[in-house]
Parts: structure tokens; C-alpha cells; sequence
């Protein structure tokens, strides 16, 4: 199903909902299926548990053994310039700094995300306008929509009258977006792009002129503030190419690094005890 190319008939078909609204019990069911209408939260990791995890890195693991038998060859040789050492341990120290404050921007932004829904909204269950919590909207209801209102889920409009919604969060367009209820054409039905979709409106949104009344599509991490959100949760996850490329190295590396330490090592103290 692509809503934009569907006229409002079929829509509602599409999710079993009606101009009236949702019944209570149709809303128990679809929120025990679909969950709250709420962005998952990120798992939260302390400072340290983040700092650790950065020095755990191969090629940071490289530079704190060079480090060490910076000192340990300096120790050896009844020298006290540990100068080198702590060149390197400084350089390491910085490196994890920025990639723990990395992090936390990501988390930041996830959690910003999370609060850009409104806590209330206005839907018709039962054939009546009632004002519900947004977490409790669920895909099917009928969102009604007026002038400074935040769009709590993404939506497809059933009937407007000179709405303009402001979406910059979703596509960096600062001038309201008009919107239509009217059914979107497109050569063999390929894709619109999100900014061109006038007959949705979608969480992140607000009304900003006009009214209209929607069916919810979408709800929760299934709308498009939440595929953003959860591009954001596992972007730690993923590496690229260039990255496990790199890990490769840096493990052979540190590998031939500890064994010809182990070597240089083994002949200092031989030379020491001839």
C-alpha cells in the first residue's frame, strides 16, 4: 500500500477504520499489536563503560602497548625521559574524549527525537471528538487537526481545508508545506519523496494555518521520525567497508607489534646479564 497514490476510500479500508473513528475495543486490540505510539529509547551506556569501549579499539590498544614499552625500554636503560610515553598516552586520551562526546551528540539526538511529540491530541472514536494521549493512538484513528497543533503520528489526510504544515525536522524546508487531501499521481507508481507528499503529515510536524482531519498510518518507531530515530540507535553498530578493512590491520599489527616487543625485550635482558 502507498497511501499518497490511494484515494481516502481505499485507505481506510486498508486499515479497517471508518470517518467515525475507532471503537474502544478496536483501540485495545491495535495497542496491544502495535505498541505505544512512542520512540523506543536507545540503551544508555555510563561515561566510563563509553571511555572504556573507545581505548578497547585496536589501533588505540597499539598506542597504549608502545607506551608501555616506551617506559619499560626507558626503565631498562636507567633513563627517566618518559617524554614519548606520554606524547602517546596523551594522543589516546584525546582520541577516546572526542569519541565518548561523539556518542553522547548521537544520544542527544535520540533523545530529542523522543520529545518532539505532543503529549495530547484530538481523535474521533465512537462517532465523538475526544482528546486522548498521544502514546495511545493507534493506526486508524482519526486525528483532527487545527491551527498549532503538533501531528502526533504520521497520517494521511481524508479532507483539509488550506492547511499548511511546517516540516522542517523532516525535510529542512523552512516555508510551511501546503497540503491537500487529494490523491497523489505518479509515473508507475513510483515513490514520491517525503517532501512531496501532500496529502500526509507526519510526527515532527505542526499545523501552522488551516484544518483537517487524517487517519493514522503510522505510529511509533514505524513513522519516519522513528526510522530516524533507529538509524541513529544502530549507526554504532554498522561499519563500513573501510572500517573492518582497518580492524584487520590493526589486529596484525598489534599482533607483529607485541612479538617483536616480546623479541627486543627478551634481547635486553640478555645483553644486560652477559
Amino acid at each position: 500500500m502507498i497511501p499518497y497514490l490511494e484515494d481516502t476510500k481505499s485507505v481506510l479500508a486498508d486499515v479497517e477504520s471508518s470517518t467515525l473513528g475507532l471503537t474502544d475495543e478496536m483501540v485495545k486490540t491495535r495497542l496491544e499489536k502495535f505498541g505505544p505510539n512512542k520512540l523506543a529509547e536507545g540503551k544508555k551506556e555510563s561515561l566510563l563503560h563509553r571511555f572504556l569501549k573507545q581505548l578497547a579499539e585496536p589501533m588505540l590498544i597499539i598506542l597504549i602497548v608502545a607506551a608501555v614499552l616506551s617506559v619499560g625500554a626507558s626503565a631498562l636503560s636507567g633513563e627517566t625521559d618518559w617524554s614519548d610515553a606520554i606524547i602517546i598516552l596523551v594522543v589516546v586520551l584525546v582520541n577516546s574524549i572526542l569519541g565518548v562526546m561523539q556518542e553522547s551528540k548521537a544520544e542527544k539526538a535520540i533523545a530529542a527525537l523522543q520529545e518532539i511529540s505532543s503529549p495530547t491530541c484530538k481523535v474521533r472514536r465512537n462517532g465523538n471528538q475526544v482528546v486522548i494521549h498521544s502514546c495511545d493512538l493507534v493506526p486508524g484513528d482519526i486525528l483532527i487537526l487545527e491551527a498549532g497543533d503538533s501531528i502526533a503520528a504520521d497520517s494521511r489526510i481524508l479532507e483539509s481545508a488550506s492547511l499548511k504544515c511546517e516540516e522542517a525536522a523532516l525535510t529542512g524546508e523552512s516555508v510551511p508545506s501546503d497540503k491537500v487531501s487529494s490523491t497523489l499521481s505518479s509515473p508507475d507508481n513510483k515513490p514520491v519523496p517525503l517532501g512531496d507528499r501532500k496529502n500526509m503529515v507526519y510526527l515532527g510536524s505542526s499545523v501552522v494555518y488551516g484544518r483537517a482531519t487524517a487517519v493514522v498510518l503510522g505510529t511509533g518507531m514505524n513513522t519516519e521520525i522513528g526510522k530516524i530515530a533507529d538509524a541513529l540507535q544502530n549507526a554504532s553498530d554498522m561499519q563500513t567497508p573501510l572500517q573492518i578493512k582497518l580492524k584487520q590491520l590493526s589486529k596484525i599489527l598489534t599482533y607483529l607489534v607485541l612479538c617483536i616487543s616480546v623479541i627486543i625485550l627478551a634481547i635486553n635482558v640478555i645483553r644486560m646479564n652477559l
